[in-house]
Formats: C-alpha cells, structure tokens, sequence
C-alpha cells in the first residue's frame, strides 16, 4: 500500500475515535501529534488524566536570576501533570547544548551538579561553589511532542572591594608613626546577598577575633549594595607594619601595605621632597637667567 492511502486510513481511524475530542477544540495540530507521536498500548479510549498536557506553574517562560560568585544556587522547574513524560535540565549555548539531568539521573562530570525532586512537582538542579563561568542560560525540558521549555538566565555578580584610609581616599600603601592609630575601611559592593563573614588579616593573622593583641576593633555595617567595614589598631608598632587584607570569605579580596615608622621620614616623602626641591632649584635658575638676558638687552 502506498504511503498517502496509509496516511489518509490512519488519519481516518483517528477522527472517528477521536470525534469528542476533535469536534471540542477544533484542534488538528494536536490531533496530528496524538496520531503520529503519542505512543498507545491499549486501543481502549484514553483516561482523563492522559488528555491533560503537562505545563509548568511559571506564568512567565524564562526567569532571570543573579546569584553572587561562590554561592549554591538551587534552579526550579515545577511541572503539573507530568504522567509519563519526563524531565531534563540541558545548559545552551548558541545552537550547542549540554545534558545536565534525564529524570533522576545527572549525566554531567561535574560533580557540582546535582538532580533533586521536591514533592509535589519540583524538579529542582542544583548548583554547588558558583564561578563565572557557569553563567548563562539553562532550559528545563519535557518530553512532549514537541518539547515544553521553561528557562532561566543565570548571571554571576563578583563582589568588588576596596581599601581607604580614615580620609576615605583609596591606598595600595600608608604611612603611620609608632604610637598612632591604624585605621583603614574596606568598601564590599556588588553584593546581591550581603553577608557579615568579612575578615581582616594581619599577613596571616585574622584580626576579627586576635585577643593577644590587644587594642583591635572591627566594626562592619551592612549597606543596600553591599558592606563597609572598619579596622582600628590602636597604638601602633612596628610590629604592626605589613600586608593588611580585607576579605569577603573566600570569594574576593584586596589588601594594602602599612608602615609604622619609629620616627624616621618616609622614603617616598623623601623622594617626593628632593624632587620638589629640584623643580624650585630650576625654577629659579630660569628665572635668573631671564633677568640677566632682560639687563643685557
């Protein structure tokens, strides 16, 4: 038999078992997918569960999500009447695709990744120790005909963090006199979740909690953006001098050098000094030179 009779008996049979369904939404796409695609083991008519096509509670097909580097990040894909289909997480990139889970199963060397169902219908991929790289855009999928996507856009924030003095102005490197006080603040942004773990070193002493110091206080305050955080250090001896760090848990960090001086000038101040003694020592060569040019002429 020739492949378009066949085609026209089949879709013949379907009409006349499907007449119900047909004549209520008017539908022949759906009909077609159910004649072509659905598999059916049983030629009694389907069951009122069966009819219901699969949908995902999102009223929304995508969602954004912005997560801070580091972090665990849970994606969500609830999916009501599921039945028999099953569900996949894949991560795209242009035309390519990458399969993260099929059902229960992860198919990923990643050990970061991780399949977890939540009753009732959440099929939920899981994230662990976010970096840069794992930005971008991951699709939940289910194995209709053709397949339902629901997708979600993942952005990584890096946090951004910055050193100043007690004036408010940015160093790599400050000066003080044995006796003084250290005072630095570190400026945490960019940080959609902020969090109180800020941590100050001394090259690799942690200063949060040093009682065998003494005269060490940090004060953090957590702002809209982010976090600022203060360190005093009060009394300050040579011992004191070194690399200061200013830490967001393990994610980001910046650091400056102290130099607690007994007294002496700062080399830097020095050199700063004989250049600007330079500059007036030309200066008023220069104008030496003009006034002589100006008697001679």
């Amino acid at each position: 038999m020739e492949l378009v009779p066949l085609l026209a008996v089949i879709l013949l049979y379907a009409v006349v078992v499907n007449k119900a369904t047909f004549e209520n939404d008017g539908n022949l796409e759906a009909l077609l997918n159910h004649v072509l695609w659905e598999p059916t083991t049983s030629s009694t008519p389907t069951t009122e569960e069966e009819k219901v096509v699969p949908f995902f509670d999102e009223t929304a097909p995508y969602v954004n999500l912005t997560v801070q580097i580091g972090a665990n990040v849970d994606l969500h894909c609830k999916v009501n009447h599921l039945n028999e289909k099953t569900v996949s997480w894949v991560r795209r990139a242009g035309e390519k695709m990458q399969l993260l889970s099929f059902g229960h199963h992860v198919y990923s060397t990643d050990q970061r990744y991780e399949l977890l169902f939540k009753d009732p219908n959440d099929w939920q991929l899981r994230i662990s120790y976010l970096n840069e790289r794992d930005a971008g855009h991951y699709e939940c999928q289910v194995s209709t005909h053709p397949p339902i996507t629901f997708s979600v856009y993942l952005t990584i924030i890096v946090p951004q963090l910055e050193i100043t003095d007690e004036r408010g102005v940015q160093v790599k490197d400050k000066f003080y006199y044995v006796g003084s006080t250290i005072e630095l603040k570190c400026y945490i942004t960019k940080v959609p979740q902020p969090s109180q773990f800020i941590v100050w070193r001394h090259e690799s002493t942690s200063l949060n909690y040093d009682t065998s110091r003494g005269g060490i206080s940090v004060k953090t305050d957590i702002l809209s953006n982010g976090a600022k955080s203060r360190l005093f250090v009060a009394n300050a001896q040579t011992s004191d001098s070194g690399k200061y760090t200013c830490s967001l848990t393990d994610i980001a960090s910046t650091s400056v050098t102290v130099h607690v001086l007994n007294g002496e000038t700062p080399a830097a101040m020095q050199h700063g000094g004989s250049n600007r003694c330079g500059r007036l020592h030309s200066l008023w060569v220069m104008i030496t030179f003009a006034w002589i040019l100006f008697r001679l002429s």
